[in-house]
């Protein structure tokens, strides 16, 4: 985090932490360390950081990062067919070798790993600075259940049924904040002359329902989802729109006002063709 944080001040850029996590048993508990350090370094500098509302983490699958996790979960594998969402330890035990040469075998292939502590989770979660993301890829054959459930988790399980924060502050952390951080022209708030990006949702039902089981199933308690003024979601299923637009960075770190960057659309905001 030091380097992180001198490397912007040096540099004279601003700095945005993604993900901040305590990862492996060794770092369980050092929430307590890190975000106080992170509160120094946003009195001093621009910073931002952001959080996923899950205990594991997922990328390629790599016989360094097999020992730091309690379980590792096999994503998808181009030289094995089949072992997509089955844990690499049975995996091993079938072929009677151990986790580090079955890792070897099934390369090329990405994994899940189970390497943070629940409570460092909700600690970074709950830190007012915490932007929520959900850092998807949706192309594993078995992805990591964030890519579905990031949004109506942290609505439903951690504001509404562990009260780690208001409503409000949940959405802004999605939203205004998000857009105030990366200087996105015109978005993240609901006021007249911006961009009618709209989720309507029930807060007393919304709620993820993927899981490392089964990751892509749908997220229930969310009526409409609108973006550029376009409907995209609606009645339990895709318009078949796509209105949205690839968005230009508008405004510094430093520079966004309390409104979030500017108060109107600008077309010099996006650039591109539709997506």
């Amino acid at each position: 985090m030091d380097e992180t944080f001198e490397i912007g001040r040096r540099a004279g850029a601003a700095v945005v932490v993604s993900h901040h996590k305590c990862a492996g048993r060794a770092n369980f508990g050092r929430m307590r360390e890190t975000l106080p350090r992170m509160d120094a370094a946003c009195a001093a500098q621009p910073v931002a950081f952001d959080v996923y509302p899950y205990t594991a983490t997922s990328t390629i699958l790599h016989p360094d990062m097999i020992g730091r996790a309690e379980r590792v979960l096999v994503t998808w594998s181009d030289a094995v067919d089949g072992v997509a969402g089955r844990d690499l330890a049975d995996i091993a035990a079938d072929w009677g070798v151990d986790a580090r040469e079955a890792a070897r075998r099934l390369q090329p292939a990405g994994a899940i790993y189970f390497t943070m502590a629940e409570s460092d989770v909700r600690a970074a979660l709950a830190h007012p600075g915490a932007m929520i993301g959900s850092d998807g890829l949706p192309f594993d054959a078995h992805p990591h259940p964030r890519l579905w459930g990031t949004f109506p988790r942290v609505l439903g399980h951690y504001c509404r049924e562990l009260r780690l924060f208001p409503l409000e502050d949940a959405v802004h952390r999605m939203t205004g904040l998000s857009a105030t951080t990366f200087g996105l022209a015109g978005r993240g708030f609901v006021r007249e002359g911006l961009f009618a990006d709209l989720c309507v949702f029930d807060a007393e039902t919304v709620i993820d329902r993927a899981d490392f089981a089964s990751p892509c199933l749908p997220s229930i308690g969310i009526d409409t989802v609108i973006v550029n003024g376009v409907p995209v979601w609606r009645d339990g299923a895709p318009t078949g729109e796509r209105p949205g637009r690839v968005l230009r960075r508008q405004a510094p770190l430093a520079a966004a006002g309390p409104g979030g960057g500017p108060d109107r659309p600008d077309d010099g905001a996006t650039t591109g063709p539709d997506g």
